[in-house]
């Protein structure tokens, strides 16, 4: 059996024609369709050959004997790997960015993001944050709240805000609260938050006579979360209503087996760590997710990772059927990074 890069340059350049024909009418593609498409002289019955040895290879499939061909989960892979990321128009690039611009918080531009990768590949739009310890801290706020709670705000760098309520032993006054604020805020602003954190616990441990009041009160609050991260992912989902009615050959319990799995955000977290490797920043064409699920294997996934400034871990995808526009989603997801990067530097 030949392998992918062992096919002539006719094979792949047929194989494409009928790639390309597939996406666009869904329907079985026959070798009088390939030759009409062409600029060559090549004939029709020189394209069935081509074809039956496409078929052999498993690249080609066909449903019916007098029906034209369908390109395999193989075919589609081939086929991706030839393609390049289309120009984006200026004005659109701008756009990206000045609505990434629009929103101060890491979390509100994956939010952002995601919609806006829906709403230019008309497919399923998905981007996720992974907080990390190498953040830097910018500041922290404490508010003094009734029944002896104190909201702590802690802010990062890249403008990242983390809420936490805490319910105290004994209360704490808003004079208090605000000594030690500042005592945080003046000592440690621009460390790591990882680094912060160690060298509390070291002044606690061996400097508590010098800063006795503040840094007892401190550990308090320190002991209830403060400066502690979520590391939980931050993941937003849009646009998986864009694949109803797709013809995926699906069973309507299998269907619905699929909406279930696309609505669980642990599923998803987990199909972009399987096919998505945060350590490789280049993009990345999955076609047939049948290994994350089996209602999944006529999707594709395209996507990737990149780490923006503070340590944050980001991943944006676009997922939709192997029926869709490759080259439009390459260079959706392409551009989205660009202005990720850009809107954070």
């Amino acid at each position: 059996m030949q392998r992918e890069d062992e096919l002539t340059p006719r094979d792949q350049e047929v194989l494409a024609s009928i790639v390309k024909t597939f996406i666009e009418t869904g329907e079985p593609v026959g070798s009088r369709t390939i030759s009409k498409r062409r600029r060559d002289s090549l004939s029709a019955a020189s394209i069935r050959n081509t074809m039956a040895d496409l078929a052999d290879e498993g690249y080609l499939s066909q449903p019916h004997t007098s029906a034209g061909r369908i390109p395999t989960v193989k075919a589609f892979r081939c086929y991706v790997k030839s393609l390049h990321a289309r120009r984006v128009h200026a004005a659109d690039a701008k756009r990206l960015r000045d609505e990434l611009r629009e929103v101060e918080t890491v979390v509100g531009r994956v939010e952002r993001s995601s919609h806006l990768l829906t709403e230019l590949t008309r497919n399923m739009g998905i981007a996720l944050a992974m907080p990390s310890g190498s953040q830097v801290l910018e500041q922290i706020e404490l508010l003094a709240l009734p029944d002896r709670r104190v909201l702590m705000i802690l802010v990062t760098r890249d403008r990242m805000v983390r809420n936490r309520l805490a319910t105290l032993d004994e209360s704490i006054s808003q004079d208090e609260l605000n000594s030690i604020r500042n005592y945080v805020n003046r000592n440690f602003a621009g460390w790591p938050l990882g680094e912060v954190r160690s060298e509390l616990l070291r002044r606690m441990e061996h400097e508590r006579a010098a800063y006795d009041e503040i840094l007892g009160r401190l550990q308090t609050l320190y002991s209830k979360g403060l400066l502690e991260v979520d590391q939980r992912p931050e993941i937003h989902m849009e646009g998986a209503s864009n694949l109803v009615g797709l013809d995926m050959h699906l069973t309507r319990e299998t269907m619905r087996d699929l909406f279930r799995a696309l609505e669980e955000k642990k599923r998803m977290i987990e199909i972009l760590d399987q096919f998505l490797d945060p350590a490789a920043e280049d993009l990345r064409v999955q076609v047939g997710l049948e290994e994350a699920h089996p209602a999944m294997r006529e999707l594709a996934l395209i996507g990737l990772s990149f780490t923006l400034p503070g340590g944050i871990s980001t991943r944006i995808a676009v997922l939709g059927p192997m029926r869709m526009q490759y080259e439009r989603v390459i260079s959706a997801v392409l551009h989205m990074r660009n202005a990720f990067e850009h809107v954070a530097g």
